[in-house]
């Protein structure tokens, strides 16, 4: 089963190695990582997709992450309701003669052409990981040269509309 763990952690050297060791450690393949600065000066986001069957596992795994220096926080998401987002770059064959049926097949997804070159296209297209993979399959049969994914980063969704979730740390 696919999981999405996020972890809050501090700035500081070798964290991520830390964190990304335990997950070697238990043989756990990570599918996508995501890191950014949170709206905490000093404070990182990590987002993991990992694919873990039992839950006995996760839990094991967000103790040990949870006893990491530097951890804030952990949190396995994957049960929760949340809102998550990928951002995919493609590049795909596209002569001149095809460009419009391209266009054609980008539109629906609310993806963008953000550079055109004589015998291709970078599309940008970003929301849920199922979204980029279903607009990637769609343009396979035109020729994709490259692709580029985040991976996926999410929040769970605030319970009550028009309320924010805030998190207070202390550093």
């Amino acid at each position: 089963m696919k999981r999405i763990i996020t972890i809050t952690v501090l700035n500081r050297p070798g964290v991520l190695n830390r964190i990304t060791g335990l997950f070697t450690k238990r043989l756990y393949n990570i599918e996508s990582i995501t890191v950014g600065h949170t709206e905490t000066e000093g404070v990182s986001r990590i987002t993991f997709t990992v694919d873990v069957e039992d839950h006995k596992q996760v839990e094991q795994l967000t103790k040990q992450l949870n006893k990491q220096i530097h951890v804030l926080k952990v949190n396995d998401m994957t049960n929760e309701n949340v809102v998550a987002r990928e951002l995919a770059l493609i590049k795909v064959n596209a002569p001149a003669a095809i460009r419009m049926e391209i266009y054609g097949v980008v539109e629906p997804f609310r993806a963008s052409v953000i550079d055109v070159g004589k015998d291709s296209l970078v599309i940008q297209a970003t929301g849920e990981p199922s979204k980029v993979e279903a607009l990637i399959d769609l343009l396979k049969p035109y020729g994709i040269k490259e692709v580029a994914r985040t991976g996926t980063t999410a929040f769970t969704r605030s319970s009550k509309r028009g309320t924010q979730s805030k998190t207070a740390f202390i550093v």
